[in-house]
């Protein structure tokens, strides 16, 4: 009599589609099998899915295999993670109709992949402060404290006022995350360490670790429930709210 499978001799997916290079992952359990970055950067739309079927295809992966996806889910590029989030949910829903098994979905906060790069530095620092760029003169921020081996957020991601939010940090936090090109003066009037640019750009391979570490938590969510984390609205759904006096359905 067969032994019933667990997660650890499945296979998961991991997307990362937040920033300009996105990437893909697979693993089988704990272990990351491979990790595969787009050729160059906002290629979403048009690699996304051949990297997906070009890895699962070098390892023998059929769709029905895949039993769980962890998914960078916000914020950053309103239509990067678009093309993530939605895949994770057809790739759900598909198995579900085709063979009624569920895939295990994991939302990863992109702010949280990108804060455990800092890990890779030389120096780890304490706390750390993650800035992507917002437009109109602020930034999406959230500032994290080491906690062993990773890096753990105290509170959530917010848009914020650059040069108030940097001010408000204590001496020993690092900067870091693409924000701080666009914002250089803020960043620079700070005094704050910067952090190389080479740790800015999450990677699939960690949203694969994190996603991990968060299911282990139970923090599953249903498909249905999935939706990327913009903080504030698409700038197409602002103006068709402006002009007509209301939110899109």
């Amino acid at each position: 009599m067969s032994r019933p499978s667990t997660w650890h001799s499945e296979f998961c997916l991991a997307f990362e589609t937040s920033s300009p290079w996105g990437s893909v992952a697979l693993g089988r359990g704990p272990e990351l099998i491979d990790a595969r970055r787009f050729s160059a950067p906002m290629r979403h739309a048009v690699e996304f899915l051949g990297t997906v079927e070009a890895m699962c295809r070098t390892y023998d992966v059929s769709p029905a295999a895949v039993s769980r996806i962890y998914v960078s889910s916000g914020p950053g590029s309103f239509t990067g993670l678009r093309i993530g989030i939605t895949a994770a949910r057809m790739i759900a829903f598909a198995r579900r109709v085709a063979s009624g098994a569920d895939v295990h979905l994991v939302a990863v906060p992109t702010l949280s992949v990108i804060a455990h790069n800092a890990l890779h530095s030389i120096d780890p620092p304490r706390h750390v402060a993650v800035i992507l760029d917002a437009k109109r003169s602020r930034v999406y921020a959230a500032r994290f404290v080491r906690n062993g081996d990773t890096y753990v957020a105290e509170r959530e991601a917010a848009e914020v006022e650059p040069t108030g939010f940097l001010a408000s940090q204590t001496r020993d936090t690092a900067i870091m995350g693409e924000g701080v090109h666009q914002h250089r003066a803020a960043v620079e009037q700070s005094g704050l360490m910067i952090l190389p640019e080479s740790l800015y750009a999450p990677r699939a391979e960690t949203v694969f670790e994190l996603g991990i570490t968060l299911a282990g938590a139970g923090r599953f969510v249903d498909p249905r429930q999935l939706i990327p984390t913009y903080i504030r609205a698409p700038e197409a759904e602002e103006k068709w709210s402006r002009k007509h006096g209301g939110t899109m359905a």
